[in-house]
Parts: structure tokens; sequence; C-alpha cells
């Protein structure tokens, strides 16, 4: 059966801005109504509407495993097949500027999502209060951030290449969250420094080899700080997130239970709690820096993700890239790698029937977390309008048989290689 809404994701795309227009129109005209006599009103030109896309098709030459932008997608890239699948995007943002110190921002975007459709989520949809020249606070559903240009990382036209970095954003599948964040900004020598505190909590989805994994719920907060001199943004982040739910590997945990009771095996036990993910805490911690200047780009980031719940392997990733823009041409290079560390968990059972075959399969779900790859990077973009850009790219992914994470419905006999070429066209309007 076919999901129509694959191919005409446009009406619903514009069915969901009417609604935030709508939304943000009535509160801020009610607004209108109680400003002081002296304060000029709103005026419709403060209102503005931006869109942006992406076009793209690509094609893995493996056909034993599908390659994804990142862990909110459930699938790939698949058959050999060039496809639009993973990157083809269409968004749109709605700001209403309401006073010098207030502003109202609403953004839809269509992509792939955990259920294989693109059906528009509302991604951002808060309010900014600029409390002082030097503070400002905004409340609602905000980007999540913490990750150097993670908030931007739907809108291609930002990025120099195809794609954010997979290796280094693919575990990020949190695009967004319901909360709020105070930052500050103070001049620091040449430059400028910006300290930024969040709160709040996550209501995505995701899906895993069994099931949809929900997060709704999931408690998320951290400190960022930024730094800009001239050319250089520096930036560095601390974040955590405490789940609301575990991924479901039933019915192994009540396997894992009864042949304990049976015989009375305490590791046994160990192993079973070692798959519950709820109310367990995964923290982040990032560096970062950007450079640009009279056309050469550089991009460095690098992260580690540490997690309480051993169902999931710790890991650290990293990547760089650099461009240099010749009138509207910018070729790129770049590399990046993930690799995670595996739990030294057991179930303690005997490696006779039928106990083989329940160590089997707990090692087996907990090798599914594995990344262990290294992807290199060669790219150009041609800005063909000041709008529209073009770009070409190939992906050489060279990784472990085990690192299985990074990518969907591997089969026997998957490498970890694979490479991926791409074509897209970024605009914005």
């Amino acid at each position: 059966m076919v999901d129509k809404t694959k191919h005409s994701p446009a009406p619903f795309f514009l069915r969901t801005l009417i609604l935030v227009s709508l939304g943000f129109s009535l509160p801020v005209l009610a607004a209108a109504e109680i400003v002081e006599g002296e304060q000029a009103p709103v005026s419709v030109e403060k209102l503005s509407f931006r869109g942006f896309g992406t076009l793209g098709v690509a094609r893995s030459s493996s056909t034993q495993a599908e390659f994804v932008r990142d862990l909110s997608q459930p699938k790939g890239l698949s058959d050999g097949k060039w496809s639009a699948r993973i990157d083809s995007i269409l968004g749109g943002q709605v700001n209403w500027q309401l006073t010098q110190e207030l502003g109202l921002v609403g953004q839809a975007v269509s992509r792939l999502r955990y259920n294989e459709k693109r059906s528009p989520e509302i991604t951002w949809a808060f309010a900014r209060w600029e409390i002082a020249p030097d503070i400002a606070v905004r409340a609602g559903r905000i980007g999540a951030d913490f990750i150097m240009l993670a908030d931007s990382r739907l809108v291609g036209y930002s990025y120099l290449a195809a794609r954010p970095s997979s290796d280094f954003f693919g575990p990020l599948f949190f695009h967004h969250f319901d909360g709020a964040d105070l930052s500050v900004s103070k001049s620091l020598g040449n430059g400028v420094v910006r300290a930024k505190v969040f709160i709040g909590a996550t209501h995505e989805k995701t899906a895993n080899k069994q099931d949809i994994w929900d997060t709704s719920g999931s408690r998320v907060g951290g400190v960022v700080l930024d730094y800009w001199q001239g050319p250089w943004q520096l930036r560095a982040n601390v974040a955590r997130i405490k789940f609301s739910n575990g991924m479901d590997v039933s019915p192994l945990p009540d396997l894992l239970k009864a042949a304990g009771t049976f015989l009375n095996a305490p590791s046994a036990f160990l192993a079973a709690q070692s798959l519950e993910g709820k109310d367990t805490i995964s923290r982040f911690y990032s560096l970062g820096v950007v450079y640009e200047a009279k056309g050469f780009q550089a991009q460095g980031m690098a992260n580690c993700i540490r997690h309480e719940v051993e169902l999931l392997q710790n890991s650290c990733a990293g990547y760089a890239l650099v461009g240099y823009r010749s009138g509207a041409l910018t070729p790129y290079a770049g590399i990046s790698a993930w690799k995670s560390s595996r739990r030294n968990q057991s179930t303690g059972l005997p490696a006779t029937p039928p106990f083989a075959n329940l160590n089997a399969i707990f090692a087996s779900v907990m090798d599914a977390t594995r990344s262990d790859q290294r992807t290199y990077t060669l790219g150009a973009r041609w800005d063909v309008k000041p709008n529209v850009a073009l770009k070409l790219q190939w992906d050489a992914i060279q990784g472990d048989s085990s690192s299985v994470f990074p990518v969907r419905n591997e089969q026997s006999g998957w490498d970890g290689r694979t490479n991926v070429i791409s074509v897209v066209s970024d605009f914005v309007f």
C-alpha cells in the first residue's frame, strides 16, 4: 500500500503553516489591544515568512545495510538504488516581531520521520523576550542547539556539505524540545562571550530494531558557552537527558530473570537490569570551532556521549570539514569518525542449551548500538543564485563489520563499508 503523504507533502505542509500563522496572530492581536497609548501599534511589516528546503537524491553502494542521515530515520538508502528518501526536506518559518523586545517564531518541517511518513511537525514555536540588550529568554518549542550548528540541521542551505556529518550528528535524533532557555552575552577581550542555560522535555520518537522508542517527557537540561571573535566561533557544552522510557527489548529481560531464578544466578538479574533504560541519564559533552574568512571555511567538532543504561554503548565522535570558495564554486573535503566502547556485562549463565541461546541473544542486543567507522568526504557546492545551491558529494565509509548502530536493516555480509553519492539542491525563499 502506497503512503500518499510521501508523494504530496506540500498540502499538509501548507495547512500546518496556516495553523501556525493563525496561532501566532491571535495572541498578537490580543496583545495589541492592551498596549499603552504612547506605544506604536504593531506593524504588519514586522510579520515575515521564510521557507527552506532540500531536494536531494543519494545512492549507497552497499546492499547489506541502509545508510541513514541520522538515527531518527527508520529506513535509509537500500538496494543500491537512487533515492530521495533521506535528504529531501521542506520547511517554513513565521516570524512576528511584536515589539522591539518581544518576538514570536514558528517553524514547520516535512521530513522522513520515525513512522516512515512525512507529516509536517512543528519544530519551533517559541516567544523570545530581550530583557536587556545582553539578556534574552526563549520559551516554547526550541531547537536542540546544545551541539554546535545542531539547530539548523534541517536547513541544508546553511551547511557547506550535502548534509551534517552522519558520524557526528547521527546519534543526536533530538531536533527540538519544549522548555525555555536564558542567554547572557558580554564583551570579552576583542570578542563576545555568551552563556546559555536551558531546561525542558523532549517529545520525539525514533525507530529501533524492534519497535518505536518514545522519548516523550524525557527531561533535558544543560549549559552552552559560545565565544565570537572576528571570523572565529567557539563552543563548549554539557547537556543531559533523563529518559522517560527505555528501548523495548522484551521478552529478553523477563527471560533473564526467569533463568536467574531457576539457577539462582544474580548475574542474570544484573544483565536484565542493564537493559532497563527508563529513568536513566545520558550525558553529552562537546567542543566545536568554526572559522570563516576570505572564502575559506573550516569546521571542527568533537563529542562524547555517556549512558547510564548499559544497553547503549558509550561513544565519541568528531569531524573536520574545510572548503574554499572561488566565485560561485566551493570545493570541500572532510573526515569524520564515530566509535563506541563495548560493555563488559554478561549473563553469567552456562554456555549450554537452552542458556547458550539466551546468551547469544543478550550479546546481540548489547552489540546493537555498536559503532566503529570513519568517513572520508569530497564534494563541491555551486551557489547558482543567492538563495539556491547545488551540491555533489562522495562519502567513503570505512567501518568494522560490527558497526551496525549507524545504519538500518543490516544483513549478513555487512562489512561496515559503503560509498554514498549525493546530489542535492538546497534553497531558501
